[in-house]
Formats: structure tokens, sequence, C-alpha cells
């Protein structure tokens, strides 16, 4: 009674925000289900035992280096991983700097929304669920195409975002980048109501306790991955502070005084960097003035313009996939990395779920929750105790957090 209690104060007290995501939703998922363009990704069947029951898709360009580099992309919710790569532009950049890109797709008989399960203990652990499947899925690749075990990056939006700060605690051995994009704090959530608060409200931790939860999360002892943080001041789906947050608890890890080491403008916005005693960038954070919630675009003909604007995909004139493979060193790679051609092995392609065109970005999380009908507005909080199971049931849908 006590958590069902917490989950009705949760909705009446957001009741704002998760009406305007459930409509977002809607309008999302129509757009993603209307798009006819193509998909760039390959699906890899057999890549493990899949424990979290998560899809593998990747792109390998025809040629790239004879050791490449992996990047790991992890979508937002109501997206697939072919919409987020063709919006993103990761597969245009791994064709013109030679790495490979993995995707590990949602599926909706793990969530409506097709978020990843942030907030679940049982896919947040090293060695479980949707966490060791991406995982298996890296360790199949590296495998596969020969990657450089010191070049495996990743990086996600939303949920996709979360699920990267879970990659990065978990298995720190494995990666040496990460990028969160409109992202939460490793275990910020192990329920519903906390997520809920994560997103809606931000949770204020000190950063030795946000440090603690990576340390514990895995044996390793260090090195540590180097961390890119973005988030829209705008952000209403998932609250800005939530950025602070992720740089106190990967400061703190890195062993980092809080303050930034320089600030300076890229593209026209902000950017923060903090250097480690040999003085190697290890922790940047954009903060995009006036951005809602999505992944920061640069649309156009530039070399440093990537992806195509839609839902969650904003045009605000800087690329962050371009300045992440920058941060993560893979743009210097292009000139002077002998190039071999690959082969595909054998694998089924994936449908053409995509999205692509100029769209006003609705704000996604709750582009997890709705049903792919429009839904009715919700009740008023004062009436949540007329029909309490159907108004959290779809609430909690409408957040992507409950089947």
């Amino acid at each position: 009674m006590q958590r069902l209690g917490q989950m009705l104060q949760q909705l009446a007290r957001h009741r704002r925000q998760w009406e305007t995501n459930m409509k977002a939703s809607a309008a999302a998922e129509a757009f993603f289900e209307n798009s006819t363009t193509p998909s760039r990704l390959t699906e890899i069947v057999g890549f493990g035992s899949n424990p979290g029951n998560l899809r593998m898709l990747t792109h390998v360009p025809e040629s790239v280096s004879s050791s490449p580099a992996l990047v790991v992309v992890l979508h937002g919710c109501t997206q697939t991983a072919a919409g987020y790569d063709h919006g993103s532009g990761w597969s245009a950049l791994a064709d013109r700097y030679g790495f490979i890109v993995l995707y590990a797709e949602q599926q909706e008989a793990n969530n409506p929304k097709r978020c990843f399960n942030w907030f679940q203990a049982g896919d947040t652990e090293r060695g479980k669920g949707e966490a060791h499947s991406i995982r298996q899925m890296v360790e199949h690749t590296i495998n596969q195409h020969n990657v450089d075990r010191s070049r495996v990056f990743v990086t996600g939006l939303s949920a996709g975002g979360a699920m990267t700060t879970t990659m990065l605690a978990t298995y720190p051995d494995v990666f040496a980048a990460g990028a969160v994009i409109a992202g939460l704090p490793y275990r910020c959530a192990t329920s519903v109501p906390e997520a809920f608060e994560c997103m809606f409200q931000g949770q204020t931790r000190s950063a030795q306790e946000w440090g603690g939860l990576v340390r514990n999360a895995s044996s390793h002892r260090g090195p540590w991955p180097k961390v890119s943080v973005w988030h829209g001041s705008a952000d209403t789906t998932v609250k800005p502070m939530n950025a602070g947050e992720i740089i106190k608890q990967w400061t703190d890890v890195h062993g980092l005084k809080p303050s930034p080491s320089f600030s300076e403008t890229v593209d026209g916005y902000p950017r923060r960097v903090w250097t480690n005693a040999s003085g190697d960038d290890v922790i940047e954070e954009y903060v995009i003035t006036g951005m809602a919630h999505g992944t920061p675009l640069a649309v156009g003909d530039d070399e440093n313009s990537y992806g195509a604007a839609g839902p969650f995909l904003l045009d605000v004139g800087i690329s962050s996939s371009y300045r992440i493979a920058e941060f993560w060193g893979l743009t210097e790679q292009a000139d002077d990395v002998s190039r071999i051609r690959t082969t595909p092995e054998p694998v089924r392609h994936d449908p053409p779920t995509l999205f692509t065109g100029n769209r006003p970005a609705a704000d996604e999380w709750a582009a997890r929750g709705a049903t792919r009908k429009p839904q009715q507005d919700a009740p008023n909080p004062g009436a949540l105790h007329m029909d309490v199971g159907s108004v959290i049931t779809k609430a909690l849908r409408a957040a992507g957090l409950m089947k």
C-alpha cells in the first residue's frame, strides 16, 4: 500500500509532464511508423544467450582500419535502431572515419515504448539482463571484426543515455569512453516511483555517494572511461539538473575537483572540460541553451554536419555525434590509418522502420508512454482514487515503466 501511495503521489505531482509526454509519444510513433527511409543496418543473430532479449544490428563500412574502433549506440524511447542511426548520423561518421557501429535495439515485448529498462536492477547490473546482452554484442563484434579493445565506446539518448551510464558503470573495463545525451546518473532509480522522481524532478546526492554507486557496480578500480555529457537547458522530460549529477558522479570516480579545468564556446554553445593530472580531457559537458529533449544535430552540407532532424533529433547547429567522436579521438583516424575491405557476415537486414525530415520535436521520455492509438487526457489528480488500477497502468505505460 505504501508503494501504491507513492505512485499516486508521483502521478498527481507530475500530471502535466506525463500528459505532455503521452501526446509527444503518439506523435513520435506516428512519425516513425510512416517513415520509408531504408535501413543501413544489418541484424546479427546468435551473438550470445541474450538474457535481455534485445536485437543486435551493425553497420560495417566497405573499408575499415585493420583494427577498427567500435561505437555502441543506444536509441531513445519509441525509436528504432535504424531510425536513430539515420537521424544521428553515426553510420555516416563510420563511413568517413573507418570505425564500426553497433546498435542494441529494445523490443516491445520488454517495454511497450521500446525504452531500455534503466530503472530495473535485473537489467542494470553486471552480468544480468539488458546490460549483459549489450556486453555480449560487443564481444561478438570484437571477435568478428578484430576490433581494437582499447577503442570501444558507447553513447545513447534519454533511456539510452541512462543505459549508457549503466554500461560505463558495470563494464568500465570494456569501454574507453561514453557519451550521455539527456540521460541520468547510474542507479538514479531502482523502482518506478524513483524513476518518476529522477526524470521530472531530479535526485541530488553528494559526489561521493554517486561515485560509490559506480565503484560498487564492478570490481574494476581504474582506469575509468572518459565521459561526455549533453543536455538541453529547456528539457522538461529529463530535468537538466541530471547532467550536473552525472558530472558529480564521474568527477568523483576520476578523483577530479568539482570545478572544470577550463570552459570554452563550441559552435555557439558552452563547453566545460575537466582534465586529469596528465592533462588529458576526461570529462566534458555541453549545455545546449534553449534546447528541449533530444539529440543535438547540425543538419547541412558542412563536413561536420550529420544526420536528419525529427522527433527528439533537434537541428540546433551543433552535431553532438561529430563532437563526441572528436572527443573520443575517432576523427583523427581518417587520413592516416590503413584500410582493408570488409566482407559482411551472412545475416538478414533490418526492415526499413526509419524516420526522416524535419519535424518539430516533442519531448520524448514519454515518447515512452502512450499506446499506438490516441489516448484520452489523464484524469484530474483529485479523481485518481476513482479508478486507481487504470490510472496507474496508463501512466506507467506512458512513461515506459511497465509492459
